[in-house]
């Protein structure tokens, strides 16, 4: 594939504006609820939209990538991402925030739907899991400087539409690198029938691993979709707590690829869920200073949840095709949908109970912020049992395969 780098360098620009989507929306959560006097389970709905049309557009995507190819669905991204934004800037109601939100979920969708299998295919073994993690290191990347673009026009006094049409910048700029490019049909996908794909996607190791995606997005996603309301009143700076936290994923995932042919995707996914435990639960205690460390401990957790998720079903379960990447992927955004009102529920639930225990202001709300956290931090504990058994697990698999082949264990297991 002659032009795999640029086609490569174009995906990260995609992704780059998911990462735009999602921080730029967050920092501006503040002045949504502030105008339109949203109570934070409304703003839970309106980030859910985000997370409902991410699964639906990668589901579909993944089931008809074989037929229609990744160009056509990264031209529906593009179609997509430009309306949501400017159906953003333009929405003076909250069913207009909630249609905007959906269609920029559908474009983050399709980004997933086309560039993971895109990616899995170019590469192999090692060299995947490499490029893997630095295409999906700049989602956290994006993070960063999404994060400190909102700061910087909310300090600013700008208004949260000019914002969001900052959003375009890395949407144009991947329309561009994609244009004129030739897309191949992936080998990865074309290797395997429909029906070869849903047999493995029903073994008992993918199911598990989906199980495992519900609660990875929750975990990753949940605290940083709120991290403007949760830590305003830390004595921290929200936004400058999110450019800190996908930072240091950024820095995680460029090296990500050494990492994983080390300890293997579910060592790391086992490490994972410690950190982001003990971070998470950390966060629920910080304030000032301390609150800048428990990000960083809670950043490094989730830094390689979501790329060793989708890389463990490329190596592990190769046959699952591009449907698979697709549906796991899905199961974590459409569980993260479903949280984020929750989510908003818990802090609204929580101010109540701070007011009716004689909390006011700042202090009412810092309460109300660390003792969401606490709950969400039970999410990562079971994550740390779940890998424990998947460390275990794939050990099995591959000692079984060395005793019936009689020789060296492959680099993936079959499902």
């Amino acid at each position: 594939m002659e032009n795999k780098n640029r086609l490569f360098y174009a995906s990260c620009f995609a992704l780059i504006t998911t990462a735009f989507s999602f921080s730029i929306r967050a920092g501006i959560l503040g002045q949504l609820g502030t105008e339109y006097q949203f109570t934070a389970e409304q703003l839970g709905f309106i980030n859910g939209m985000w997370f409902f049309g991410f699964p639906l557009s990668m589901l579909v995507g993944g089931l008809f990538y074989k037929q229609i190819g990744p160009k056509r669905i990264m031209q529906f991204a593009f179609f997509a991402h430009t309306l949501g934004i400017l159906l953003t800037i333009f929405a003076h109601s909250y069913l207009g925030l909630l249609v905007s939100t959906f269609f920029i979920g559908l474009g983050n969708g399709c980004t997933e739907a086309a560039c993971n299998p895109m990616i899995a295919d170019a590469y192999e073994g090692v060299e995947m899991s490499k490029k893997m993690n630095r295409f999906h290191m700049w989602f956290p990347g994006g993070i960063v400087i999404g994060s400190l673009v909102s700061k910087f026009m909310t300090d600013a006094h700008m208004s949260w539409q000019s914002q969001i049409a900052v959003i375009l910048v890395p949407t144009i700029a991947y329309a561009i690198a994609f244009w004129g490019q030739t897309f191949p049909m992936s080998k990865f996908v074309q290797e395997s029938s429909l029906a070869g794909n849903l047999k493995a996607m029903f073994s008992p190791l993918f199911l598990f691993m989906c199980a495992c995606m519900v609660i990875t997005a929750s975990s990753e996603f949940g605290p940083n979709s709120f991290v403007s309301l949760i830590l305003a009143k830390s004595g921290a700076q929200p936004m400058f707590i999110l450019a800190l936290t996908f930072g240091l994923m950024t820095i995680a995932r460029y090296f990500g690829g050494n990492v994983v042919g080390k300890f293997d995707q579910a060592g790391v996914l086992l490490g994972s869920a410690v950190l982001a435990t003990i971070g998470l639960f950390l966060l629920s205690k910080a304030t000032g200073g301390m609150a800048y460390v428990s990000a960083a401990v809670f950043g490094l957790g989730i830094a390689y949840f979501w790329p060793n998720m989708i890389g463990f079903i490329a190596d592990k379960i190769p046959k699952s095709g591009a449907l698979g990447l697709s549906i796991v992927g899905s199961c974590g955004m459409f569980s993260s949908f479903v949280f984020q009102p929750i989510l908003g529920h818990w802090i609204d639930a929580n101010k109540t109970a701070a007011t009716a225990a004689g909390l006011t202001g700042d202090a009412a709300e810092l309460f109300a912020g660390q003792a969401t956290l606490a709950k969400v931090a039970l999410f990562p504990v079971v994550l740390v049992v779940a890998f424990t058994i998947l460390v275990f697990w794939v050990k099995k698999i591959k000692a079984n395969e060395k005793t019936a082949t009689g020789a060296k264990s492959p680099a993936y297991v079959h499902a």
